[in-house]
């Protein structure tokens, strides 16, 4: 046995977890280390039913019970029995560490020209499974166990990256191996698979500049296009069409931001999510539609084109200061050197999203703080003069959502809206009437028929254009 594996690439798969390295072949030596699944190390001999061996990883020699481990041969003519337990451990919870190590054994094993993209669709698989696990709520048993999976898969080279959101860490892939697989002579599913999780939006690091995200913006519309929709199922042709609109969505904002021309991107945008057949959405893909559907509402107006500023009550939009715009209220009488009312804002201003009631006493205009948040400022007349609210789409800190103006309620001072946004993970939408005095809400629901007001008065145009009715 011992002359077997001296004479042949042999390496032995750690594949139970919390498995004890020992300084001596048995159960009352000193325990030198803990193990877990996948773990790889040198062997060097056998006593009993212990194997002696090396872990390169920790730097330190020890015994290890046989039973815990499994013994590979690294020879080429055993590759393919190393691909099929990859792809046995590809689809397996909770072994994705394992899974990578033995796609490493492959890698090693298989002779070059033999090497295509399955393994690495595979690594990036598990890896990606890896990190979703590392972000979700574990206990502490669970927390300690998917740490030590962490250190397997980066000994391995599989990196991941850390950010801050909702107060808490999401763990994300750094998509290495997807990357192999794009560049490669891969399946339309395996490109497929590869595109969807290099552009995940929840993936893209928080503190880039404008300049890094639009960049890296352009980067993820580019991956997905190479991606053929034509032989993928139904479902797999919804998730791409879900992620193109979103990051469409944010192009279309960057570029206005750019003052580049957008209305291209933000149509493209809603084509997207228009070619989503709805009746074939995966179950775990709804909050995917409605994440993707948001991103889109909340740039829709980049589509538009800028009305022309008529005589009446209008805004007039001119620079303030370094990447400001101030808006100013207008009419017959007042220009914008002595405006009705003016802020200034760091967001996107749609003056296409202008409305005014007809007794000319309030305006509601579309602004755009971030590429997934617009917010709806109000301009109301009142004895003292005119004011400026601003209605934002949740109370928490901006993430995802919109509000929007949907109607002027005849002979009332109540205007109707609707708002759609993510809260503690959780979408929400509901369709409300806003009391224009107080600014509260005096009513509302999750359906626009279950309102009278809103059904009766809700706007020709808002509900054409609007995507909260889809």
């Amino acid at each position: 046995m011992l002359a077997a594996l001296a004479a042949a690439a042999f390496t032995a798969i750690v594949t139970q977890d919390s498995a004890a390295l020992r300084a001596a072949p048995r159960d009352s030596a000193s325990q030198q280390a803990v193990l877990f699944q996948g773990d790889s190390l040198e062997i060097r001999g056998q006593r009993m039913d212990y194997l002696q061996v090396y872990d390169h990883r920790r730097e330190r020699g020890g015994y290890i019970r046989a039973s815990q481990v499994r013994t590979q041969s690294l020879e080429a003519k055993d590759a393919p029995d190393l691909l099929a337990v990859v792809r046995f451990l590809r689809d397996t919870p909770g072994a994705e560490a394992l899974g990578i190590s033995y796609a490493a054994a492959y890698l090693k094993a298989a002779p070059a020209e033999a090497i295509g993209p399955e393994p690495f669709d595979a690594i990036g698989t598990m890896a990606e499974r890896l990190a979703r696990r590392a972000s979700g709520k574990q206990g502490k048993t669970d927390d300690t166990v998917v740490a030590a999976h962490l250190e397997v898969a980066a000994s391995y080279g599989v990196a991941m990256q850390g950010f801050e959101r909702d107060g808490r860490i999401q763990l994300c892939y750094n998509g290495e191996a997807f990357r192999r697989v794009l560049a490669m002579n891969s399946s339309d599913e395996q490109r497929a698979r590869a595109a969807l999780a290099l552009t995940k939006p929840e993936c893209v690091d928080p503190n880039l500049t404008p300049t890094e995200r639009a960049a890296l913006d352009t980067w993820r519309a580019d991956v997905l296009e190479r991606v053929k929709l034509t032989d993928l199922p139904e479902y797999e042709k919804n998730r791409l069409h879900m992620r193109r609109a979103g990051v469409w969505a944010s192009i279309a904002f960057e570029r206005t931001r750019q003052h580049q021309p957008a209305q291209e991107a933000a149509s493209r945008a809603v084509q997207e999510l228009a070619a989503v057949n709805k009746t074939e959405i995966a179950e775990p893909d709804t909050s995917s539609y409605t994440d993707a559907a948001v991103r889109v509402a909340a740039s829709r107006w980049a589509a538009e084109p800028e009305p022309a500023t008529g005589n009446g009550l209008a805004v007039v939009t001119t620079p303030g200061g370094p990447g400001e715009t101030c808006v100013s209220l207008v009419d017959a009488k007042h220009d914008q050197k002595a405006p009705l009312a003016k802020r200034c804002t760091y967001g996107l201003v749609w003056k296409a999203s202008v409305s005014v009631n007809a007794q000319k006493t309030a305006l509601t205009l579309a602004v755009q703080p971030l590429d997934s948040w617009r917010e709806l400022w109000v301009f109301r007349q009142a004895a003292n003069g005119w004011s400026i609210d601003i209605l934002p789409p949740a109370a928490d800190a901006p993430d995802l959502g919109y509000l929007e103006f949907a109607g002027w309620v005849p002979g009332t001072a109540k205007m109707l809206a609707v708002r759609e946004a993510r809260i503690d993970g959780r979408f929400k939408r509901s369709f409300e009437v806003i009391n224009m005095v107080s600014m509260e809400v005096e009513k509302q629901a999750d359906n626009p028929h279950s309102l009278s007001l809103f059904y009766r008065w809700q706007d020709a145009g808002w509900k054409s254009g609007t995507l909260s009715l889809r």
